[in-house]
């Protein structure tokens, strides 16, 4: 073989080779423009213009509720203030309205008594008996309602409970023990409404008064 003729066969070799290179990137040219068309991009996946308007239709209709149901949890809680407000009124207004009933029978037992008393020749002994009665349906009553007496005659003295009037030093007596009530006191619920006024017993001749619930505690 001749060098011309391999030179020519060489050319063409060459020449085949770049039109193989040439069909090769157009085969890939192709399969990019076909992908662009079918992939996420293309317009086949776009939402339409009636499917826009469908999605922001339900989305307003979805909001109204939500608006509407939120309107309606308020006014519910708004009826419920009230009604609380009302109960409250209600409450302050007529809380004494059971006390008040029971006391009813006391005053009447008053009155009847009162004008027994007033009865010319009428027996005392029974007009007293009348009021003892009256004064314990008023104890009754009182103690239904968590009233209850403070009378410590004979307890030792309690600053926290009785407001001593005067001291006086009686032979047969404990020390800063109350031997005398002027008036009784009264809690309620445990709660001191008002203190006894009482006389203490002072120290016995020779010794020193006691420092436990001392009438100097007072102060």
């Amino acid at each position: 073989m001749t060098k011309e003729t391999n030179e020519s066969n060489e050319v063409i070799e060459s020449q085949e080779n770049i039109e193989a290179a040439v069909e090769a990137v157009e085969g890939e040219m192709a399969e990019e423009a076909s992908a662009d068309e079918t992939g996420p991009d293309s317009n086949s996946d776009k939402p339409s213009y009636d499917e826009l308007v469908l999605a922001l239709q339900q989305t307003q209709a979805k909001a109204e509720e939500s608006r509407e149901q939120a309107l309606r949890v308020q006014a519910e809680l708004e009826n419920t203030r009230r009604r609380a407000e009302r109960d409250v009124q209600g409450a302050h207004k007529f809380a004494l309205e059971k006390f008040v009933n029971e006391l009813l029978p006391v005053k009447d037992s008053l009155e009847m008594g009162g004008a027994a008393a007033k009865v010319e020749n009428n027996d005392l002994a029974k007009v007293s008996e009348g009021i003892e009665l009256t004064v314990k349906m008023m104890t009754d009553v009182m103690a239904k309602f968590g009233v209850a007496e403070v009378d410590p005659v004979g307890q030792p003295f309690d600053p926290e409970l009785h407001q001593a009037m005067s001291m006086q030093d009686v032979p047969d007596a404990e020390p800063n023990t109350v031997i005398t009530v002027f008036q009784k006191g009264y809690q309620l619920n445990e709660r001191l409404v008002r203190p006894a006024m009482v006389v203490v017993a002072g120290a016995k001749s020779g010794g020193q008064p006691s420092s436990e619930n001392s009438i100097d505690e007072m102060a």
